[in-house]
């Protein structure tokens, strides 16, 4: 039997989580990953080395790993402070590094992915080397990192990539074989736009035949989208593509407890909410289930150069709901 092709879009923390555990699955994996990062180590390294950004590369090679906990450990490893490596990872100085002697940023993502013995494949969404551009009153707020820390006011925000990013062809062609896309959560205007917003991108999303399904988010970013609902974030990603071209929204539906309700609101993140009337609305298939994670994660206290969420999905709960929509 042929395994199914699976195709995840997303960024660093949320494609982490799924691809964690999608691994697992009889099936051929593919991550698509978002590269307008530029903030904290892999900012600093795009700066100072003209890579492209490593940080949400290395995120996705680490989950789709079968090598030696060590060796993982060492790819997730960051410095710490008191040296002018401090708060860089390790992984993405060796992306880095590689780039910089071949001059091929695919070159670096496969020989990291030879060593780390990965479990599928992991592409760029884009070659170019681009920015996130925000346009709000008047004035342009130009890279990912200066966005997430900017109130942004508009429902509906004027983004965009510049110069204008191409979509990687090996990312096209891996949409065009498979048999399920899933676009992962992530941060709305800071993450999973850079990665939607690829010219190329949303004709090959409407273009495939597999299915497209959004994982929504779990929480709501107090300077992004305070109030959201799941089908807000959802009209927000088939703007970035195109209209109706979600076939389902996978929703979480499990109560947080008390522990996490306290760590959502000392981050300043409400779950996001639900309006069933909405969703019976919808052009999609609107899928609750039980993915939120139980475990509490702590910030790595040599990540010191970027602020990180730590409310995650249940990556286990995403992979069996998966592998029942394909029939494994």
């Amino acid at each position: 039997m042929k395994k199914p092709n699976v195709v995840v879009i997303g960024g660093g923390t949320g494609s982490f989580t799924l691809l964690s555990s999608l691994k697992e699955l009889p099936i051929n994996l593919t991550a698509i990953v978002s590269m307008a990062d530029d903030g904290g180590s892999t900012g600093i390294l795009r700066d100072q080395l003209g890579v492209l950004p490593p940080g949400d590369i290395r995120q996705c090679l680490v989950a789709l790993s079968d090598a030696s906990e060590e060796l993982r450990d060492l790819f997730t490893f960051r410095f710490p402070s008191g040296s002018d490596l401090a708060g860089h990872s390790f992984g993405n100085i060796f992306l880095s590094a590689v780039e910089a002697m071949t001059t091929d940023f695919q070159s670096a993502v496969r020989v990291a992915g030879d060593i780390l013995r990965i479990r599928g494949t992991v592409l760029p969404a884009t070659l170019d080397d681009s920015r996130l551009v925000l346009k709000q009153g008047g004035k342009e707020i130009v890279g990912q990192h200066l966005i997430v820390t900017t109130k942004i006011l508009n429902r509906q925000p004027d983004l965009s990539l510049t110069p204008n990013a191409k979509l990687n062809p090996d990312a096209q062609k891996a949409i065009q074989q498979a048999d399920l896309v899933i676009i992962a959560p992530g941060l709305l205007y800071g993450s999973l736009a850079p990665a939607l917003l690829v010219s190329g991108m949303g004709q090959a999303l409407k273009d495939t035949e597999a299915p497209i399904v959004y994982v929504a988010n779990l929480a709501n970013k107090p300077l992004h989208t305070q109030g959201y609902a799941v089908h807000d974030y959802a009209a927000e990603i088939e703007r970035f593509i195109a209209p109706a071209t979600l076939s389902m929204v996978v929703y979480n539906n499990e109560p947080p407890t008390e522990e996490q309700l306290q760590t959502y609101v000392a981050a300043e993140e409400l779950p996001v909410e639900i309006q069933q009337t909405a969703l019976d609305k919808a052009d999609y298939v609107a899928v609750p289930l039980a993915c939120l994670s139980h475990d509490i994660l702590q910030q790595d206290p040599n990540d010191t150069l970027v602020t990180r969420t730590f409310i995650r999905h249940n990556g286990a709960a995403i992979a069996d709901w998966t592998a029942s929509y394909l029939q494994l």
